[in-house]
């Protein structure tokens, strides 16, 4: 056996990732067939490949990437050419102050080195990586979104043609719009609802909402600050010149040949304009009521309700909690040639096949309300209203429950009970209130735990307790969040709904009249058989679907 071989053992063993045991086993077989050790500890599942090249780099000094938690910078990949990266299996991570830094699979080719010297202009700092991880990344970060013509369209009267050559010149050049493509696309691809694009003090800062929660991507410099924002403002059709008042905008760009549409918004701050791209997935639309993450017997309550022909149905709480998909899952249900299903939406997000979906627009005087009142003059069937937002629309709303429609909308309250006394605040009868509300959903978005790396643990009872289980009923054995590859690290991949399903029976009717409070008719609830926000999400961690620490997370 080689010496090199003999200090690999040794080095492995001492960081802990093999044992002693695992050692002497790959000895044998090595001597059994002269395979190299490193392969024969991998082949034998003693250890990875990357936490094998993470010792090595570290003996000798040079940096090892893990891509599952690096993230390449967009500047340094656009610097290396796509083809020289596949020839010599490497991958840009930095570039700064005129060095580059590369991830290679053979830090020590030569060759390799001096072409990227040249072909770059930039100095070179080699680290290491597995192949396996190299060629991923350069598929996953030298892909770029495919967009069609139309992207390039802009219309604005307001601007000048030396203005326009001037800001619009700048947004297509070839490096800014592969860096805004590289970040749609990877925004794509890791299942993001959002993309912030951010200018602070002394950078540009863009981050991506996955499961709800804010995660930073990257920084690029200041200098490309203004080229990157006027490339989004061109591809939503935004007036680039102007810069001091809010816009918003709306594009459909092709990824990896499925089209996405974009809902685009912008907003000066004193950094300049922040910009924010609402991804708009067709496929949600498409959800089924079971794979929103009901429970059996709060799922059976909703919709005993929203099969009825009449009465309103009120999906509860706050933005992003996925009140539109539940409506949008519901109206699945509903949707058939016999139905004549009419929505007032601001704005409509989601085209629905069948569906007759009428775009809000308060400029020109189109509100909620008076939409409301012309769909009682076509004869429909289901109304869906995105927003109860005053007074005059929950009047008519209510009051179209009542005269044979099944009315369908949101409402932004904490709790169930807190919709009906919210109602009555808004200046609704208590009478027509309890008479015309039928359901009540209140609902949060939990995020699922990781299949892939997700941990069984016996938590400690007062844990549970503390927790909201109750103490003659504590389970045994939970899950806990850990983070892997497939999870990008943070333990959780998707979201569920947990729900509460309040059904206006006569006693919270009657308590509805007699002005109860929210509390009290919460209680009213429960005693008919509710489970409650909290109670839902704790059966889902009982269950192993999501943790303690998430539901106490999204529900107080």
């Amino acid at each position: 056996m080689t010496d090199t071989g003999q200090r690999l053992g040794q080095l492995l063993m001492r960081s802990g990732i093999i044992t002693e045991r695992q050692l002497a086993d790959a000895l044998e077989v090595h001597k059994a067939t002269g395979e190299r050790l490193g392969r024969i500890i991998v082949d034998l599942g003693h250890a990875t490949q990357g936490e094998i090249l993470s010792v090595m780099a570290t003996q000798i000094g040079i940096e090892y990437f893990d891509f599952s938690i690096v993230q390449p910078d967009p500047n340094a990949v656009a610097a290396v050419p796509r083809e020289l990266a596949e020839r010599y299996t490497l991958m840009p991570v930095s570039l700064s102050d005129g060095v580059l830094v590369v991830a290679m699979a053979d830090p020590q080719n030569v060759l390799a080195l001096d072409d990227l010297r040249i072909i770059t202009g930039h100095e070179i700092r080699a680290g290491i990586s597995t192949r396996d991880d190299i060629a991923g990344s350069i598929e996953a970060f030298y892909k770029v979104a495919e967009h069609t013509e139309s992207d390039d369209f802009i219309g604005s009267d307001d601007l000048s043609e030396t203005e326009l050559e001037s800001l619009s010149g700048v947004a297509a050049d070839a490096p800014i719009v592969k860096l805004v493509n590289y970040i749609i696309t990877k925004a794509v691809s890791e299942r993001a609802s959002d993309i912030h694009i951010e200018p602070q003090d002394s950078d540009l800062r863009v981050r991506f909402r996955v499961d709800g929660v804010l995660h930073e991507v990257m920084r690029s410099p200041r200098s490309v600050q203004a080229a990157i924002i006027s490339r989004f403002k061109i591809m939503a059709e935004m007036d680039i010149a102007e810069t001091r008042k809010p816009q918003d905008g709306h594009c459909a760009i092709t990824v990896s040949g499925h089209t996405i549409d974009f809902r685009v918004s912008s907003l000066p701050t004193v950094y300049g304009e922040r910009i924010v791209l609402r991804i708009l997935r067709k496929d949600a639309i498409l959800l089924e009521l079971s794979d929103l993450g009901f429970l059996p017997s709060s799922l059976e309550r909703f919709e005993s309700s929203f099969r009825k022909p009449y009465g309103a149905i009120l999906v509860t709480g706050p933005t992003g909690s996925g009140k539109s998909t539940s409506l949008y899952a519901a109206i699945n249900v509903l949707n058939s040639p016999d139905k004549h299903i009419l929505t007032a939406e601001d704005p409509v997000e989601y085209r629905v096949p069948g569906v007759n979906q009428c775009q809000i627009n308060v400029k020109s005087g189109l509100t909620f309300a008076r939409a409301l009142r012309s769909f009682l003059r076509c004869s429909p069937d289901i109304i869906l209203v995105g927003e109860i937002r005053d007074q005059e629309t929950a009047r008519i709303g209510i009051e179209s429950a009542l005269t044979g429609h099944l009315v369908l909308s949101t409402l932004h309250t904490n709790d169930s009970a807190g919709a009906v006394t919210r109602l009555v605040e808004m200046g609704v009868e208590p009478f027509l209130v309890a008479s015309a509300v039928d359901c009540i959903l209140a609902q949060r978005l939990a995020r699922r735990l990781c299949p892939s790396c997700k941990e069984e643990y016996e938590p400690k009872p007062q844990t549970l307790i503390d927790a909201g289980f109750p103490a003659d009923n504590l389970p045994e054995r939970i899950f806990k969040a850990v983070g892997c590859k497939k999870c990008g690290g943070t333990g959780y991949r998707g979201r569920m709904g947990v729900h509460e399903v309040l059904l206006v029976s006569e006693e919270i009717g009657r308590l509805t009249v007699a002005g109860a409070t929210s509390e009290e008719i919460k209680k009213a609830a429960i005693a008919d058989g509710m489970l409650t926000l909290k109670e839902d999400g704790l059966e889902k961690v009982r269950m192993g679907d999501t943790s303690v620490e998430e539901i106490l997370r999204v529900i107080v």
